[in-house]
């Protein structure tokens, strides 16, 4: 027994809406071959599962299939299609054929679909052209074509990702982009942006976080900053920040107590927790 999710439809319905009919069908003869089956195998079918597997078993048919009204048909038949018959499609109305038949051609291919109309081609196409072509895609429309993009690039070239409208693709900034040029995003609006730069400055470079408006940064600032600057947030207002300073001020002072010297930390303290952070 069949068991593919599909055979529970017992509907052989075209894209029409009409009733599939072997009969008036132009494979009738496959059927006793083999080589299609109703409502489980068939090119006149809407159900794209059985379009698929007749392209499966009978791939000679697919180039017939490439002007297809049905743009499940077109899509499908992208798949199985000689390559040579792909760059037509890639002005294909339907944005499933146009991706499927660019996926199959050489990457410079691609490079037509960076504006493509319909964001999930340009995702795809994002996520697989050479980084040195993304220039162009960084300020498309979509906010998650550029965090694609942000992510992708060299991060010499985020420099003119620095103001993007979406804080989560300017976070991505952040992240990667060159040390000396954090300062272009240390004063950013977004608490997220202002966190990421804060865990990659240096303890001499943390000072002026110490009353940014976000705990989450002030944390992080307090976990990494030389000694000498804890002083000024000892009456930090977030009872967490506090604890931490006294915590590190308390050691300073044991460790110059018994004449030891407190190397600054390498990385920040652990990701502090409470009930309603975020």
């Amino acid at each position: 027994m069949t068991t593919d999710a599909d055979s529970e439809i017992n509907e052989a319905i075209d894209w029409q809406g009409q009733p599939v009919a072997c009969e008036s069908c132009r494979h009738r003869e496959l059927a006793g071959e083999g080589r299609c089956k109703l409502r489980h195998a068939c090119v006149n079918d809407r159900y794209a599962r059985r379009v698929d597997r007749f392209f499966d078993w009978n791939r000679e048919f697919a180039n017939h299939y490439l002007s297809h009204p049905y743009f499940e048909v077109r899509a499908i038949a992208a798949k199985h299609a000689d390559i040579f018959r792909l760059p037509a499609l890639l002005n294909d109305p339907d944005e499933a054929v146009r991706w499927n038949a660019a996926r199959r051609l050489p990457k410079r291919y691609l490079l037509n679909l960076r504006n493509d109309p319909h964001r999930e081609v340009r995702i795809r196409v994002a996520q697989l052209i050479d980084p040195a072509d993304l220039f162009g895609m960084m300020r498309d429309e979509d906010y998650y074509v550029r965090l694609v993009v942000a992510r992708r690039v060299a991060p010499d070239e985020l420099a003119a990702m620095i103001s993007d409208d979406e804080p989560e693709v300017r976070r991505v900034v952040a992240r990667r982009i060159d040390a000396d040029m954090l300062w272009r995003v240390a004063t950013d609006p977004d608490d997220g942006v202002r966190l990421e730069v804060a865990r990659r400055l240096s303890p001499p470079e943390l000072a002026g976080f110490y009353r940014d408006p976000d705990w989450r940064v002030r944390y992080e600032a307090a976990s990494r900053m030389i000694p000498g600057m804890l002083q000024a947030m000892r009456e930090d207002p977030d009872e967490l920040v506090r604890e931490l300073v006294l915590k590190r001020i308390d050691a300073q002072s044991v460790a110059e107590f018994e004449g030891n010297v407190v190397p600054f930390p390498s990385a920040g303290a652990p990701e502090p927790t409470r009930e309603a952070s975020t």
